[in-house]
């Protein structure tokens, strides 16, 4: 995975190499540079899988950088670098995989490369279909991160938050689910007044020991309950899903 480093800080650069020299394969440093500019400009020569971004810098800033670079024929994975956690949301805004708080420890960069990485292949899925994969903002571990939809299984109610289960894991949403489901029709079926599921991961029905009806997932062990007012619907799409294979 090629990376590169943008800060105007010379020290800053000199740690973040340092802490991916210490991680080793598959992580390299391929240029550093010190404002938005010279990102760009390192990035048409060198090419990177992931950029590690400081928000502010003189001249042409992270998240001005960031949406240019947004807008390449192979766009890279940002990462933004911040001492500071309320611009989270501005960066989240600017389409970044993660964002990082610094002083940044050796872990959390490796979490947020690992990300990138599986945000890649989706990227790299979703071209070979001719489209682009939606991602949902969540919090993760005080912050916020964000996760492509075609790795998440379902979201769920949950008192005031929405659960999105994924192929990892849980996170949290703090968007209701009738926003979510108007928001990515596309993608997201509802089963249940309190919950939907992503329409790729539906792969079948069975009979719950109370005699209701609930949804198979793929990549879950759990199944859901369908309500009597969406079953038929759910047995259309599977009825549709099952014609095309």
């Amino acid at each position: 995975m090629k990376i590169l480093i943008v800060d105007d800080e010379a020290l800053a650069r000199d740690r973040m190499s340092s802490l991916v020299e210490e991680l080793g394969a598959p992580y390299e440093v391929v240029g550093e540079a010190a404002n938005g500019e010279a990102a760009l400009s390192l990035f048409s020569q060198l090419g990177a899988d992931v950029v590690l971004m400081d928000i502010h810098m003189p001249g042409m800033d992270g998240l001005e950088a960031a949406s240019q670079l947004a807008q390449s024929e192979s766009p890279p994975a940002v990462v933004f670098t911040t001492a500071f956690e309320e611009h989270a949301l501005q960066a989240f805004e600017t389409a970044a995989q993660d964002y990082l708080l610094k002083p940044v420890r050796r872990a959390r960069l490796l979490e947020a490369l690992e990300r990138c990485q599986r945000v890649t292949r989706s990227q790299i899925n979703a071209a070979a279909e001719g489209q682009g994969v939606p991602k949902l903002k969540a919090s993760y571990r005080g912050g916020l991160t964000t996760i492509p939809l075609d790795q998440v299984i379902y979201l769920r109610a949950d008192s005031k938050y929405v659960i999105a289960r994924h192929l990892e894991g849980e996170l949290l949403l703090e968007e209701s689910l009738k926003a979510l489901q108007e928001r990515y029709s596309d993608w997201l079926l509802r089963i249940h007044r309190n919950a939907l599921v992503v329409r790729r991961s539906l792969i079948g029905l069975e009979k719950g020991v109370d005699g209701s009806s609930r949804a198979v997932l793929q990549g879950c062990d759990e199944t859901l309950e369908i309500s009597r007012r969406h079953l038929p619907e759910v047995r259309r799409i599977i009825r549709g899903a099952e014609k095309k294979s």
